[in-house]
């Protein structure tokens, strides 16, 4: 995918999200990820702590990648959150490239649910 068309489906995702839970602002990269999280644990509360919110964009993180192989899902633990197994390293990127390749994967999920 060529970065104009990734651009422009990036911005037509931010905004379909923004209209579909009627917010104010288009969210940004991590608040989406935050999102795919919670629909991953499939539990929904009024308020997150600092580590579960870090654990729901790790959820998010792990979904993504096992798209192309690198996590397996192994199971659910009994308080209901899932977990992922590292089959292979992602590969060597900086912040820049691993976010877009994150953005590919978060338009192919979103495609899906």
């Amino acid at each position: 995918m060529e970065d104009w068309e990734l651009d422009f489906k990036w911005l037509e995702t931010r905004h379909k999200i923004k209209d579909l839970l009627g917010l104010d602002a288009v969210p940004d990269f991590q608040s989406i990820l935050f999102l795919i999280g919670i629909q991953e644990l499939g539990q929904v509360k009024e308020d997150y702590t600092k580590e579960e919110k870090r654990d729901l964009i790790h959820i998010a993180t792990c979904r993504l990648l096992s798209y192309e192989g690198y996590y397996e899902f192994e199971g659910i633990d009994a308080e209901g959150w899932p977990h992922w197994k590292l089959l292979a390293p992602f590969p060597k990127a900086d912040l820049k490239e691993q976010e877009r390749y994150l953005q590919v994967q978060v338009i192919r999920y979103l495609g899906e649910v």
